[in-house]
């Protein structure tokens, strides 16, 4: 069973766990202050939830915005990126006594978990993530879990809790992941056209689909746009999980979405095994192949990519990095493991596997990116 509807993201047996993510300016008023009464509301609907059956994990913005008010930085604490750090080491302590706080009227527990963007690019330290998430959902606690900001230098930076939304929900097997913003959902274009229609459903997140974004984030405290929430639904797709764009604005934005049907629910179009999800996800890589027609059509019947359809190899890129794959007009096809450094795919690119020994100098692997270590967008 799965998803196909808003409402189903309160039936414990289609959601049975649900990713929450809440923005900066639901959470943190304009004079850096928290919303209390909209933020007591939305934990009520979260224990709530967890009452029904439910495992709840809430990804949370605001701790820049609140610590930028505690130690009276203009700009709301983003003027620098030492500004930013200073202000989510103080804000983040108030975030997570307020969670706290407000989880325990209910009598539960909130756990505290701070990531970068390479704790979960990284293995080793993704499936740590795993382990610890799933420990504190069976121990009954609610995981509030933020972008680690203090220490996040933009090479090591999510940039916006959209995708770290939606890679948490990877780590965590989630069911669906439900975005709380400043929208109601996604419209065909620019919510001030008055000509804009809200799209209740998306299958598959297509370039048809992408071009109905704007960038910005509305009320200019957050970092995230639609486009990173579209980038978040694919990232959650890949791994078979829906998606849904909904406004927290109301005082009660779980019961709106579910009960009203007010919202945009993206629907997967495919579950890819749990190392290609974590594969697509990704987002640091190191170099690109550029390949021929040939190629895309053998990858698109899930060969393995072969030295013979490259024509061009970018970057330097190590061993077991992750690269892109291309199209000849650069379009992204997917992601994968190099089998091979880029000097060495730079004298094979072209070549029939028949020169690969005399090229390398030792007996060649089958391919440059294995099957099995590719991921296909």
């Amino acid at each position: 069973m799965s998803i196909t509807r808003l409402a189903d993201l309160a039936d414990p047996r289609l959601t049975p766990r649900l990713v929450v993510k809440v923005g900066s300016s639901l959470l943190v008023d304009a004079a850096g202050e928290p919303r209390r009464a909209w933020l007591e509301a939305l934990v009520a609907e979260l224990a709530m939830a967890r009452g029904r059956g439910q495992q709840v994990i809430v990804v949370s913005s605001g701790a820049i915005a609140l610590g930028s008010r505690k130690l009276g930085m203009k700009a709301g604490g983003r003027g620098s990126l030492a500004d930013a750090q200073a202000a989510a080491a103080v804000g983040q302590i108030a975030l997570a006594g307020l969670w706290a706080e407000l989880f325990a009227q209910h009598g539960v527990t909130a756990a505290q978990i701070l990531l970068t963007l390479d704790d979960l690019e990284n293995r080793p330290t993704y499936l740590n993530a795993t382990a610890t998430l799933g420990r504190l959902l069976d121990a009954g606690a609610v995981p509030i879990i933020n972008e680690n900001d203090s220490v996040a230098t933009q090479e090591i930076r999510f940039g916006d809790n959209d995708r770290l939304a939606a890679r948490v929900a990877q780590a965590a097997a989630a069911s669906a992941v439900l975005l709380l913003s400043d929208v109601d959902g996604l419209y065909d274009r620019n919510p001030a056209d008055p000509a804009a229609q809200m799209i209740a459903t998306v299958t598959g997140v297509t370039p048809q689909v992408l071009a109905m974004a704007d960038g910005g984030s509305a009320s200019g405290m957050g970092s995230g746009g639609m486009t990173s929430k579209l980038q978040a639904a694919e990232m959650a797709g890949l791994a078979g999980i829906a998606l849904v764009i909904a406004s927290g604005l109301p005082q009660a934005p779980v019961a709106r979405v579910v009960e009203q049907g007010i919202g945009t629910l993206f629907l997967p179009v495919r579950k890819s095994g749990a190392l290609k999800a974590w594969l697509g996800g990704r987002q640091r890589m190191r170099g690109s192949l550029t390949i021929d027609d040939g190629a895309q059509r053998a990858l698109a019947r899930g060969s393995s990519l072969l030295a013979p359809g490259i024509t061009a190899v970018d970057g330097q890129f190590a061993r077991g990095d992750l690269v892109a794959i291309r199209d000849a007009a650069g379009k992204l096809l997917g992601k994968g493991l190099a089998e091979y450094d880029a000097a060495a795919c730079r004298g094979l690119m072209g070549r029939g596997s028949a020169d690969h020994a005399a090229i390398l100098g030792y007996a060649p692997r089958s391919a440059v990116v294995h099957r099995d270590q590719l991921v296909l967008l």
